[in-house]
């Protein structure tokens, strides 16, 4: 499943990738899909609870492996990696953006955003400057001294933007970004993303919300197990 472009290495190629829990009985959560996502794209994906959104997150960020098929991440080929081996890259080269902030409540924003490099290889020294970088990035350049306790919910997403971005990621994979936003909050968080977007970056957003995904240059439907192209509205009545 392609957009058609060409765009070099694609971000993200599915070649048969799909995700059988053995069971018994044996549960499928996501059917054998192919897709590719380009660099520079945006893209939403909708469907109903249960359909495999989380599934298909988890294999595109490297959390789980799938069963079968072959994920090209950048145009390596993660099929083979161990755990540790997809951590590394994960760590490198996926941002991941969540509902629910997922800070560190008594730390510092600054403190949060370095705190995601001890992973992944960035000196020391190095950490401070580019955790201050992030926060700027994210319009958060005078807050990097507050704690979460102290911050409204729009600029807790923007810390975990920036802590998503921090480690230069080539995407950045949200999963209801917005859900626990207001209105205009949640609109200034996606208006931060569309930014981003502009920028460069390959984004990628698990939404039920059809104001989010009409934001997505690209949207896609999740069913059953079964990726397909447009976001039918029965799927975004029924999300959850």
């Amino acid at each position: 499943m392609s957009n058609g472009s060409e765009h070099g290495t694609p971000v993200i190629d599915f070649r048969g990738v799909g995700l059988t829990y053995p069971g018994p009985p044996p549960v499928t959560a996501l059917q054998p899909t192919d897709l590719v996502v380009h660099r520079g794209e945006y893209v939403t994906i909708t469907g109903p609870s249960g359909s495999g959104k989380s599934t298909f997150l988890n294999i595109a960020g490297l959390v789980d492996a799938p069963s079968c098929g072959r994920y090209l991440l950048d145009g390596a080929d993660t099929t083979d990696l161990s755990d540790a081996g997809r951590a590394g890259l994960r760590g490198s080269r996926i941002g991941f953006v969540f509902q629910s902030f997922h800070l560190l409540p008594h730390r510092s924003a600054l403190e949060n955003v370095v705190l995601a490099m001890v992973y992944n290889n960035v000196p020391r020294r190095l950490r401070p400057g580019r955790a201050r970088d992030a926060l700027r990035r994210v319009g958060l350049g005078h807050r990097i001294d507050a704690t979460p306790t102290t911050l409204s919910g729009g600029e807790r997403q923007r810390v975990a933007i920036a802590r998503a971005l921090v480690a230069r990621p080539s995407l950045l994979l949200c999963d209801e970004p917005t859900g626990n936003l207001d209105t205009a909050t949640a609109d200034s968080v996606l208006e931060l993303l569309d930014g981003l977007h502009r920028d460069g970056m390959t984004i990628l957003i698990i939404t039920h919300d059809p104001s989010v995904a009409d934001r997505g240059g690209r949207t896609l439907s999740i069913r059953d197990g079964r990726l397909a192209e447009g976001s039918p509205a029965s799927d975004l009545r029924t999300a959850s």
